[in-house]
C-alpha cells in the first residue's frame, strides 16, 4: 500500500489558509494545529498523495532514541529516521562536530578547492572499507551515489572502446533509489517504479536470491546466475546488487554466498561488481558492511544513510584506483558528475565524527543485543494467522503479512504502544538506533505485534 493511503475520513481544509501562512512568516512559534494545517495545504510527503487523510504527528524535538511529539508523547524511534540515525538524537559528539564546523564554514564549492573535513572523511572511509577501494567520490544522497556508481561502470566501458557494453545486471526484489538511473535497476515489476518502465533503460534481471541468511546455498540458483551472466556478458558493464539485505524492495535477507558467486562471475567476464550498502553500511546487518559477511571486495561501493548518523544528507561512492585510472584515460578524462554540495564541509565533518563514535563503542555488541531482542520479541507473531513470515538480521526485524498493511491503523497502534514505526506494502518492520536498551527493543517488538494484530 502506498504511504498514507489508508482509508480515513477527509480532513477539512483550514478556514483561512492565508492566516496560517501569515503566522508562519511571523517570528513566533506555530502551534501544532497550524503546523498540520499548513503541511496539508502545501507540503508533499514521500510516496504519499497530495491530499492526505492519515494523521500527521508533529515532531517538536528528539533526544536519545525517542522523538518528542507536540501532544506530549515520547515514542521510541523504531525506524532510526529511515535507518540513518544509528546513534539516536542530540548526540553530544555529533552536535559538537557540527558547531565546530559551523564556526569555520558550512559550505564551499569542491570544484578546484579542497578542505580538511572532506580529506579526513575520505581517509576514514578508505580505512574502513574493503581493499582495494581507495578512491572516494562524495555525493548528496543515496540515489545520487547510485547514479555515480552507474556512470562509473558505463564510462569504464566507453574508455575501453566497448560502447556496446552499456547494460547492467541485477536481481529482482532490489531497490536502489528514486532517480532515473537508480530506478532502472530497481525491480521492474514488483518495485515502486513500474510506472516509468517505458522510459527507463532495459537492464538484465535475474530471479531474486532465495531467502534466508542461514539457508543452504541453492545450487540451482547459482547455476541460474551463471547462465544469465554468461548469456549477457558481451552487453554488460556491471552487476549491481544490495548485498545480503534487500531493503526497501521487500526487506529480504539472503545467503552471503551468492555475493561470492557474483564476484567470481564478474572476474570471469570482466565486469564490475557494484554493491549498494546505503541501507546496510555501518553495522546494520551485523557486519560493518554487508559484503563483509561474504568476505568480498567489490569494485564499487555506495554508502549513505547512516554515514552522518542521520544529521544531514551525504553519501559516498568508493572505487578502486584501477577503475579511476581507466576513467581518466577515457575520452572525457573525468567522471561526468559534480553535485553543487559535493563534499559539503558541515556534512563531512559530522560524518567523520559519526564514524569515530561508531568505532569507539562496541557497535557489534549493540547490534547483537538488538538482534536477540527482536528475535525473542517477534517470535509470537509466527503463531498469528495473518503473518506470512518473521525474519531478523542484525538490527533489522520484519513481520510480513498476508495482505497490505493498513498504514494509519498500524501506525496508530504502534504509537499507542510507545513506538514510531512506518510500515510499507505488506511489511511491519523496525531498524532501531544502536543505543536502544533491552527494554527499548522489547517495547519495539511489542509495538510491531500491536500493529500486526490490528489486521487480525
Amino acid at each position: 500500500m502506498i504511504d498514507g493511503m489508508a482509508a480515513d475520513p477527509p480532513v477539512p481544509p483550514p478556514a483561512d489558509p492565508g492566516a496560517d501562512r501569515a503566522a508562519a512568516r511571523a517570528a513566533g512559534p506555530l502551534d501544532a494545529a497550524a503546523i498540520e494545517r499548513l503541511d496539508r495545504a502545501h507540503l508533499w510527503h514521500p510516496y504519499a498523495p497530495p491530499e492526505r487523510t492519515d494523521p500527521l504527528p508533529v515532531v517538536t524535538g528528539a533526544e536519545g532514541v525517542r522523538l518528542e511529539l507536540a501532544d506530549g508523547r515520547r515514542p521510541i524511534d523504531g525506524m532510526s529516521s529511515w535507518w540513518a540515525a544509528i546513534h539516536g538524537y542530540r548526540v553530544p559528539e555529533l552536535d559538537a562536530a557540527a558547531h565546530e564546523q559551523l564556526g569555520r564554514m558550512s559550505h564551499v564549492m569542491f570544484g578546484g578547492l579542497t578542505h580538511e573535513p572532506a580529506v579526513r572523511l575520505a581517509a576514514r572511509l578508505v580505512d574502513l572499507t574493503p581493499e582495494p577501494l581507495r578512491r572516494v567520490f562524495l555525493a548528496d544522497s543515496g540515489s545520487v551515489a547510485m547514479e555515480v556508481a552507474i556512470k562509473l561502470a558505463l564510462q569504464r566501458e566507453l574508455s575501453r572502446g566497448r560502447p556496446q557494453r552499456q547494460r547492467l545486471l541485477t536481481w529482482r526484489g532490489g531497490y536502489h533509489g528514486d532517480t532515473f538511473g537508480a530506478m532502472a535497476v530497481c525491480d521492474p515489476v514488483g518495485g515502486m517504479h513500474h510506472l516509468f518502465a517505458a522510459v527507463l533503460p532495459e537492464h538484465v534481471f535475474c530471479d531474486p536470491p532465495p531467502p534466508g541468511f542461514d539457508a543452504p546455498l541453492d545450487e540451482g540458483y547459482v547455476a541460474h546466475l551463471r547462465r544469465t551472466v554468461a548469456a549477457h556478458a558481451d552487453e554488460l558493464a556491471a552487476v549491481v546488487v544490495e548485498p545480503v539485505v534487500q531493503g526497501a524492495g521487500g526487506m529480504r535477507f539472503h545467503h552471503p554466498g551468492y555475493l561470492r558467486v557474483l564476484r567470481e562471475l564478474c572476474d570471469e567476464h570482466d565486469l564490475l561488481l557494484v554493491v549498494d550498502e546505503i541501507a546496510t553500511g555501518f553495522g546494520r546487518s551485523g557486519a560493518l558492511f554487508a559484503c563483509d559477511h561474504a568476505g568480498v571486495a567489490p569494485d564499487v561501493m555506495a554508502v549513505g544513510k547512516a554515514l552522518t548518523g542521520g544529521y544531514v544528507t551525504l553519501a559516498a561512492v568508493l572505487c578502486t584506483d584501477a577503475l579511476a585510472a581507466e576513467i581518466g584515460r577515457g575520452e572525457a578524462g573525468v567522471l561526468m558528475h559534480g553535485p553543487t554540495f559535493m563534499a559539503n564541509p558541515l556534512a563531512t565533518a559530522i560524518a567523520s565524527a559519526s564514524i569515530d563514535l561508531l568505532l569507539a563503542r562496541d557497535w557489534a555488541a549493540d547490534v547483537a543485543r538488538i538482534e536477540r531482542g527482536l528475535r525473542d520479541g517477534l517470535a509470537p507473531a509466527r503463531a498469528l494467522d495473518q503473518v506470512v513470515d518473521v525474519r531478523v538480521q542484525g538490527a533489522i526485524g520484519v513481520v510480513q503479512l498476508d495482505r497490505p498493511v493498513a498504514i494509519a491503523a498500524a501506525t496508530a497502534a504502534a504509537l499507542d504502544a510507545g513506538v514510531w514505526l512506518r510500515p510499507f506494502r505488506d511489511l511491519i518492520y523496525a531498524m532501531p538506533p544502536y543505543p536502544c536498551t533491552e527494554d527499548d527493543v522489547a517495547r519495539i517488538a511489542a509495538a510491531i505485534l500491536a500493529a500486526v494484530r490490528v489486521h487480525g
